[in-house]
C-alpha cells in the first residue's frame, strides 16, 4: 500500500483543479499547469481535496498511485508557491550576472558561459555569488538548476565550483609531504 498515495491533497484558496476525463489542470496565481493521468488510477475531487486512488492492485497502478498523487501536490504548490533553489558559487574571481535573458558566468574558463534563461523560469542573481532559479514546475526548475551547477561542479580539495545552497562539500586532504 503507497504510503504517500493514501493521503489526498489539499486544495489551499486562489487554486482551482479540474478533472475531465484523464486530464488534471490546475490554475492559481503563477499560472496553469496540466497533468494526463494514466489509466490504472482513479482520481476524485472532494470540496478542496484530490484523492488518488488505483483501480487495480496490479504492480504498476501500485506504483503509479503514490507518483502521481506527488505530482498532483507539486503542481498545486508550484501554482500557489512556486519552487525555488539557490546555487552558491565559490572561487576567486568566479561569479554569474544578469544580462537580458542570459545568464552569464564566468567560472574560470578561458570564455564565458552564456546560459539562455527559459521563459518558464526567473533566474536572478542578488549577489554575484549567488543565482536564485525560481518557476512553477519543480522538475523544470531543477532541470536548469543541475545543468547549471554541471558547468562547473564543485572539487573536493578547495570547494571551487558552483554548489547548491543545502549542498555539503565532502572535502579531501592535499597531498602530504
Amino acid at each position: 500500500m503507497s504510503r504517500v498515495g493514501k493521503y489526498p491533497v489539499v486544495v489551499p484558496g486562489g487554486v482551482t483543479v479540474d478533472l475531465a476525463g484523464q486530464q488534471l489542470s490546475v490554475k492559481g496565481k503563477l499560472g496553469s499547469s496540466q497533468l494526463r493521468i494514466v489509466d490504472e488510477i482513479e482520481t476524485s475531487i472532494e470540496g478542496d481535496k484530490v484523492w488518488v486512488k488505483p483501480r487495480t492492485e496490479t504492480k504498476r497502478a501500485r506504483m503509479m498511485w503514490g507518483t502521481t498523487r506527488a505530482l498532483i501536490n507539486n503542481m498545486v504548490k508550484g501554482v500557489s508557491e512556486g519552487f525555488t533553489i539557490n546555487l552558491e558559487i565559490n572561487g576567486v574571481g568566479y561569479r554569474a550576472a544578469v544580462q537580458g535573458n542570459n545568464l552569464q558566468l564566468q567560472l574560470g574558463y578561458s570564455h564565458d558561459i552564456n546560459y539562455p534563461i527559459p521563459s518558464d523560469v526567473t533566474i536572478k542573481c542578488e549577489k554575484p555569488t549567488a543565482i536564485a532559479i525560481t518557476g512553477k514546475d519543480r522538475q523544470r526548475v531543477g532541470q536548469i538548476a543541475s545543468e547549471i551547477r554541471s558547468f562547473r561542479g564543485p572539487e573536493p580539495y578547495k570547494g571551487k565550483g558552483v554548489k547548491y545552497a543545502t549542498e555539503t562539500i565532502l572535502r579531501k586532504e592535499g597531498k602530504k609531504k
